[in-house]
């Protein structure tokens, strides 16, 4: 399933309605897709297009020949499946939400688009579905995400995602806003992907896609096609094998740069930090003498080929006592070396050292 927030990338490859009804050209951008070892595929569906658009919509004609029947829909899905992809639908109207419930279909996720997201029947029907559910969250209010959230969670869902993204064609940096991920998630406490459209063409593309992974986003959602560059719907955000290819690998190095987020040193951080090779080592600044007590005219700091056992911090706790040895100039101090007493430190002691 989808993570949440780990050090793994999770990449969605969007098709949308770049097939265009061509059915061939959906298998073909299945299999590409496949090949480039991605987490999951997201699909439209829209069954019914009068449940969807007005007839005097300027996209209506055009949509009824890129809508795909339930059968052709049957064929689509398991042959995905056999592809070891996670699939996520992105449902448009009312009736695809219920093919998918009705027939037990095994998607990871069913997604609804910001123009339906305080759409009342769309969520009471997404709210049947046993699985997660995307939110397309896209140029809306923080009212409008929270009528939706507190809508689902009032029906006792709560595994949801909200996928952030602007989506202007091709998309303005300055309207991006990724800090606002961040707003949303510690408003919201639900993971939060990024789905990027910028323009296939942009010589940043792949920089600014794994951008939020680079903020600890592993979730990204980008547009695929096989013809990056040819015109068709959708096409303007979409990029091609060779370009996502480059953007999975650098999401996996965006997200190993960003971390875990923990604050206890890790192993190569407490090498890093050994006293003596790397942070400097308490040394004897001249000859002491055996009996000779310890101050700060015969102490010094310096990095030494070997490790010591004594923290810098330990150094005014140091301070008094007495050597059991004679100790060298340079060589490092260590509990051995001196007739140490546990004392409690008063820093106003040495205030004026």
């Amino acid at each position: 399933m989808i993570q949440n927030y780990t050090l793994n990338p999770y990449i969605i490859a969007e098709t949308a309605y770049n097939h265009e009804g061509d059915i061939k050209y959906l298998y073909q951008m299945i299999e590409e897709i496949a090949s480039l070892r991605l987490n999951a595929i997201k699909f439209h569906l829209l069954l019914n297009l009068d449940s969807y658009i007005k007839k005097t919509h300027p996209l209506y004609q055009t949509m009824k020949h890129w809508i795909f029947t339930e059968n052709q829909w049957n064929d689509i899905l398991s042959y995905t499946a056999k592809k070891k992809l996670e699939i996520i639908v992105l449902c448009d109207d009312v009736e695809s939400i219920q093919y998918i419930i009705r027939k037990k279909k095994k998607v990871h996720a069913i997604e609804l688009h910001a123009t339906s997201l305080n759409d009342h029947f769309m969520l009471s029907e997404i709210a049947k579905f046993d699985g997660r559910i995307i939110l397309g969250i896209g140029g809306s209010s923080i009212n409008d995400i929270s009528y939706a959230v507190d809508f689902l969670k009032h029906k006792e869902k709560h595994d949801i995602l909200l996928m952030y993204g602007f989506q202007s064609y091709p998309t303005d940096y300055s309207d991006i806003n990724l800090a606002k991920m961040h707003a949303i998630q510690n408003l919201f406490h639900l993971p939060v992907g990024y789905a990027d459209h910028t323009g296939f063409d942009d010589p940043n593309n792949a920089g600014i896609s794994v951008a939020a992974a680079f903020m600890g986003f592993p979730i990204l959602e980008k547009h695929y096609t096989p013809y990056p560059g040819k015109e068709r719907i959708d096409y303007h955000a979409a990029v091609g094998k060779k370009h996502m290819s480059c953007i999975r690998d650098l999401m996996k190095v965006a997200l190993e740069i960003h971390g875990s987020g923990q604050i206890t040193l890790s192993e190569p951080e407490k090498a890093y930090g050994n006293v003596g090779p790397m942070k400097k080592a308490i040394v004897a600044k001249r000859d002491i003498k055996k009996g000779e007590k310890l101050s700060t005219l015969n102490l010094w700091f310096k990095r030494t080929p070997e490790e010591s056992t004594i923290q810098q911090k330990q150094f005014l706790y140091l301070l008094g006592s007495k050597a059991k040895v004679d100790i060298k100039k340079d060589e490092v101090i260590d509990f051995t070396k001196i007739e140490y007493k546990f004392k409690t430190l008063n820093l106003d002691t040495f205030t004026n050292i």
